[in-house]
Parts: structure tokens; C-alpha cells; sequence
């Protein structure tokens, strides 16, 4: 099982704090860097010292990392036309020398768009349809042809298709608790498919959904990754884990039930539950970005137990 740092800097980090934990993650053995996309702290902490914007923030990191995979769970759809979108990831992809992957979701923190001025529309899932094919049509788009599209929300036409990225493909990922919908985008444009923060029982539901909906699109199932994102607070005893849960403002036996947390054998533990239904790889929400030690005893005794 690959094991993912997944950070929410929106809840206060700069772009200091966010390489810090990046350069750790490479240098530690993790699969990959990954980050939220908001521009407002949610709870009740203030969010100093403000926010920073993904995709500036991962150019940045694909200059000053060299192995790790870098992406966003999930970039907001809302924040970005689908055109400009296809031209930062694509460039970003460049500047990493092929090591960005894209989750792109609806958006749906209604708050941050008033704090920032940005239109919240009403119909948002057809919106992220249409972006999804815009942005995957345009890197797929041979150089020297053209790409154009005609959608309900957004038109492109004749545009050069321009850059591409350096992979062959950008990995997509998609990802939600949506029972038809979503499986359906899924199946029909997600390299990854990804539940956050579910139960065993829940993520093996929606896995089973995304499953029936890509034979029914004609794909094979197996052609998708499937994974999970889990708040992680991880101590070498009692103690150091009721530490760790009160740096993030959460309770021991909530973060058991809801997350990964505990000794580094009862994770492991329960890692091994979400591997049993599938999952093969796990986004550990990293919460606490200056505790830099907790990421060192994950790495040490809960990454080295993992296949």
C-alpha cells in the first residue's frame, strides 16, 4: 500500500511550512505530496497566516523536490476555468519533469467564495463534467490540431491545445460519497478513485459502485486505482497519542473510530482493513504541519510494515 501526505494548509501554513513537510515526505520514503485547495480556515482557528494558492504552491515544490508525486485532493472546479486550468497543471508537469497528478472536484465551500468574491453557481456537478472533458481534451489533443468543445457552461474554439504536459497521461483523479453520479465520472475519466474520510463499510459500498460503473462503461475495473483519504495521529504510546489529538483540536476515541490513530501496530492494523476491500493506497491527513517527528515514527514503523 502506498501511503500519501495530505496536507490542508488553509488551516494555517506558509509556503515555508508546506516545503519543510514536502522535503520530509521525499526524504522519508513516501509515495507523494498532497494538498487541499481552499482559500478559507474552516473551524475555529484563525488561519494565520492566510492562505496560499495550490497550484502556485506545487509549482514551487516541483522545483525543489526531485522524487515525490505531487497533487491536489481536490483542486475546486468553482476556483478556475477548465482552459487555464489544463495550462498551470500542464506547465507544473513540466517544471516537476512528470510528477503531478490532478484530483478535481465540484467545490463546494460556499464561505470561502463570498470571502473572495468568487461565483458559486448553483449547478456545479455538470460544470465539473464539462471541465474534466475540456481539461483531459486538450493535453489529448495531437500538437499541430486544434481542440474545440460546445458544453452548456463552457465553450473553447480552435484553441492551439497548448501546452502539454510531459507525461503521456496526468493521472485524474476523482473522488466522493455520491451513489451514481460520480461513479459515472469516474469511470468514465478517473485514472484514481477516492473516498475521503469513510468507514471500511462505506468505502468498500462506493468502491463496489465505481466497479459496476466501469464495466458498465466498458472499462475493466482493475484499470483504476482505488484509495482513501483518513486523518492520521499516530504515538509511540498513550500519551504521545492524546498529545497529538489535542495539537488538532480532536478526541482520542473519535480519531480511532473516524481515522488512523493510535500505536503504530493498531494502524497498521487498520490499514490492513482497507486494504483487504481494495484500497491501495492511503492519503494520511497530516494536520499538525510542524510536527514533523510524527511524520518520522509513521515512516519508521508504520511505512516499513506496509507490502
Amino acid at each position: 500500500m502506498d501511503l500519501r501526505i495530505f496536507t490542508e494548509p488553509q488551516q494555517g501554513a506558509d509556503y515555508d511550512t508546506l516545503l519543510a513537510v514536502a522535503r520530509a515526505t521525499e526524504e522519508l520514503g513516501f509515495d507523494a505530496f498532497f494538498r487541499s485547495d481552499h482559500f478559507l480556515s474552516m473551524g475555529s482557528g484563525d488561519g494565520l497566516p492566510g492562505p496560499t494558492d495550490a497550484w502556485i504552491t506545487l509549482a514551487g515544490l516541483a522545483r525543489e523536490t526531485k522524487r515525490i508525486r505531487l497533487g491536489t485532493l481536490m483542486t475546486a472546479g468553482t476556483f478556475r476555468l477548465p482552459g487555464v486550468l489544463a495550462i498551470q497543471v500542464a506547465q507544473v508537469d513540466r517544471m516537476s519533469g512528470g510528477r503531478i497528478e490532478l484530483g478535481l472536484g465540484a467545490g463546494w465551500f460556499e464561505e470561502e467564495h463570498k470571502a473572495y468574491g468568487i461565483p458559486f453557481p448553483k449547478e456545479k456537478f455538470g460544470r465539473l463534467e464539462e471541465q474534466l472533458a475540456i481539461v483531459t481534451g486538450l493535453w489529448e489533443t495531437e500538437v499541430g490540431k486544434t481542440f474545440s468543445y460546445e458544453g452548456e457552461f463552457y465553450q473553447l474554439t480552435n484553441s492551439p491545445a497548448l501546452p502539454k504536459p510531459a507525461q503521456d497521461r496526468i493521472p485524474v483523479l476523482i473522488g466522493g460519497h455520491g451513489a451514481s453520479r460520480t461513479p459515472r465520472l469516474a469511470a468514465r475519466y478517473a485514472d484514481e478513485f477516492n473516498i475521503p474520510f469513510a468507514s471500511v463499510e462505506d468505502s468498500e459500498r462506493q468502491f463496489g459502485r465505481v466497479r459496476a460503473a466501469a464495466e458498465e462503461a466498458g472499462r475493466a475495473p482493475g484499470e483504476l486505482v482505488y484509495s482513501n483519504a483518513l486523518v492520521v495521529c499516530v504515538g509511540k504510546d498513550d500519551a504521545e497519542v492524546a498529545r497529538r489529538a489535542v495539537a488538532i483540536g480532536r478526541d482520542v476515541d473519535e480519531l480511532k473510530a473516524n481515522g488512523l490513530a493510535g500505536s503504530p501496530a493498531e494502524v497498521v492494523d487498520k490499514l490492513g482493513r482497507y486494504a483487504d476491500i481494495g484500497s491501495s493506497r492511503v492519503y494520511l491527513q497530516v494536520l499538525d504541519l510542524d510536527d514533523l517527528d510524527h511524520l518520522e515514527l509513521i515512516s519508521a514503523r508504520v511505512q516499513s510494515q506496509l507490502g
